[in-house]
């Protein structure tokens, strides 16, 4: 009866696609949720990243009731944020955004947090906070401008992405690597486990035939 039930990811990013896809989980449909991601004033970083995966959440959950179809849906968001101390960085869009964070990573620890929200189809609301700390490498001129020259920063917190080129940066990870890429998988995966989604529907799909 769970294999029925749809799973709805409130998100366009094609990294907590692919994670999901990589635990051989594939979204029925994907609701991006534009939310307005300020920090209040003073939040803490993981404040803020359980706020706004719950607004992504509750968003793409009243778009569902609209179309008559929250009773037979898990409703999945997240939100990654990158902190140094209680200092939140940036989803860059810029390169100087992008140089200033790199400049402030540079030969220093920092922190991934993700929330994660999810609600079930009997409404049942299920949350959770994945940390994650991360340590750089200093970051020589030329590997810097190297690096912003290739745009890969753009929309990501803090100004890198850890699959990409940036991963030759980290010198030390501790917690769950997926967590950084965007979606902890161990946590998403018992989350939805735990609430009756069949997590493992289609891994055998590959195989048959």
């Amino acid at each position: 009866m769970s294999a029925l039930k749809k799973l709805v990811l409130a998100s366009a990013s094609p990294r907590r696609v692919e994670l999901l896809q990589q635990a051989g989980i594939e979204p029925d449909r994907l609701i991006p949720a534009d939310i307005d991601e300020t920090p209040l004033k003073a939040e803490h970083p993981r404040s803020l990243a359980k706020r706004l995966a719950h607004a992504k959440a509750e968003k793409a959950l009243r778009r569902l009731r609209e179309d008559g179809e929250a009773g037979n849906a898990f409703v999945l968001a997240a939100d990654t944020v990158v902190a140094v101390g209680r200092r939140i960085l940036p989803k860059t869009e810029y390169a100087d955004e992008a140089s200033n964070c790199l400049r402030l990573l540079s030969g220093r620890s920092h922190r991934v947090y993700t929330g994660i929200c999810l609600f079930t189809p009997a409404g049942k609301l299920r949350q959770r906070l994945v940390e994650t700390r991360v340590r750089f490498k200093r970051l020589s001129r030329e590997e810097l401008e190297s690096y912003l020259a290739t745009g890969e920063w753009r929309g990501k917190a803090g100004g890198y992405a850890i699959q990409g080129l940036a991963g030759t940066f980290v010198v030390k990870l501790v917690g769950s690597y997926s967590n950084v890429v965007g979606l902890p998988l161990y946590e998403t995966v018992s989350l939805l486990a735990g609430d009756g989604y069949d997590v493992r529907a289609n891994w055998n799909q590959g195989a048959e035939g």
